[in-house]
């Protein structure tokens, strides 16, 4: 219990000091000269998108992987961590979408 407590505790923190350059950001003024002036964001958009799509493959990979070797080891619970395994790679996917929007409407 007391570990718990601890990883909360954590993970608040790590939260809280991840914010903090937020608010350090200048309001909606337009400084020219940055990078997206140079035709750097079509680079940035692949990058992200390639770096989303990675990702998300490897956390498929070892949920199919878990799940392909949950099912070895119990055949009786196939079904149910079928639907598990599905649930958990729709929201992966979701993940990669939610990336794919955010970047289209960060650079129009």
């Amino acid at each position: 219990m007391q570990q718990n407590w601890k990883r909360v505790g954590w993970t608040t923190m790590s939260f809280l000091f991840f914010a903090v350059p937020v608010f350090a950001q200048e309001g909606g003024t337009k400084a020219g000269g940055g990078w997206m002036d140079n035709g750097l964001h079509g680079i940035a958009i692949g990058v992200g998108m390639a770096l989303a799509a990675g990702l998300a493959a490897l956390g498929d990979s070892r949920a199919i992987a878990a799940a392909c070797e949950g099912v070895a080891r119990n055949p009786g619970a196939g079904a149910r961590i079928q639907t598990m395994m599905l649930i958990g790679l729709v929201l992966i996917e979701t993940l990669v979408l939610f990336t794919f929007a955010m970047i289209f409407l960060k650079f129009p």
